[in-house]
């Protein structure tokens, strides 16, 4: 798949992306919910070996398609590990899902209300690796926690500069501050961010574009002129911590925005599961967050 093709798919296609990016400090809970508990490995090569072989076991589900699936988000050492004897985005390219990475190394502690992200001074080396590997794109996520406007502002500006970063290696960044849903400031932090991101976008070089993804809002629609905007290619959402359910219902109000979940998509599944058992569990969800991201209702 060409540049273009891929660019025009995830502006244009009908779907969501997959987020199958839980690194290091996540990992544990994440291979918890899936039925492993930590006195099944020792140490970090044999936890990060479980977790690819899930992450497999979902990259190759018949469920798993470019049909209903437009990219996935992956963590550094699965973009470098291999799936079905092939470089794992390699895979993803052949089953018709753009594959994308993670590229940050987690969150400074909290300052005016929000968690910028700590430095990644092997960011270059990272994208040039990614790029020779086909993935397309790039994830970076802060987070916000307050309605802190010089707290949001030096988030949004650090993930503007680390995206031209991005740019300028070929691949197309997907800027993530999250605000979290249950802070007591959520919906003046959401109206914040909108003014700062859109201040961003308006200083960005005519011809570029990043990808949002964002918290779904406490407002349905806020975020249309984000999704509107000309240098903005797709707009994502994060589950945060809302169940599937309640993710999609969320998401399903929001006109132009589509899922980009991880627990809320990957929670049902089991280690212990049959393949008919997990290709069914994994299907049902992949088909909710599909028609909550292509099927709209009013708000």
């Amino acid at each position: 798949m060409q540049h273009s093709d891929m660019t025009a798919k995830i502006a244009k296609g009908q779907g969501f992306i997959a987020a199958l990016d839980q690194s290091g400090g996540s990992t544990p809970k994440a291979l918890k919910g899936y039925g492993i508990d930590e006195s099944a490995y020792s140490g970090d090569d044999e936890m990060f070996a479980l977790i690819h072989q899930m992450r497999s076991r979902v990259i190759t589900s018949p469920a798993f398609t470019g049909a209903k699936v437009l990219g996935a988000i992956l963590f550094e050492k699965t973009m470098d590990g291999t799936v079905d004897g092939k470089p794992t985005p390699t895979t993803l390219l052949d089953r018709g899902v753009i594959p994308f990475i993670k590229i940050d190394k987690g969150l400074e502690d909290e300052a005016n209300g929000v968690q910028l992200m700590k430095p990644m001074p092997e960011l270059s080396a990272l994208l040039t690796r990614a790029k020779g590997l086909g993935v397309f794109g790039t994830k970076e996520r802060s987070v916000v926690n307050l309605a802190n406007r010089e707290g949001i502002a030096a988030v949004v500006k650090q993930q503007f500069e680390v995206g031209q970063q991005v740019l300028a290696h070929g691949l197309m960044p997907i800027i993530e501050p999250e605000v979290n849903i249950k802070s007591p400031e959520r919906a003046q932090a959401d109206q914040i961010l909108l003014e700062e991101i859109l201040k961003q976008l308006d200083a960005l070089p005519e011809g570029q574009q990043v990808m949002l993804k964002l918290s779904i809002p406490a407002k349905a629609g806020l975020f249309d002129p984000l999704v509107d905007h000309p240098k903005v290619l797709r707009v994502v959402a994060l589950s945060g911590g809302f169940s599937r359910t309640e993710a999609c219902a969320e998401l399903a109000k929001n006109r132009g925005m589509i899922a980009s979940f991880s627990r809320a998509l990957l929670n049902d599944l089991r280690h212990q599961m049959s393949d008919d058992q997990f290709n069914a569990s994994l299907g049902q969800a992949i088909d909710e967050i599909y028609d909550a991201s292509v099927d709209k209702v009013p708000a």
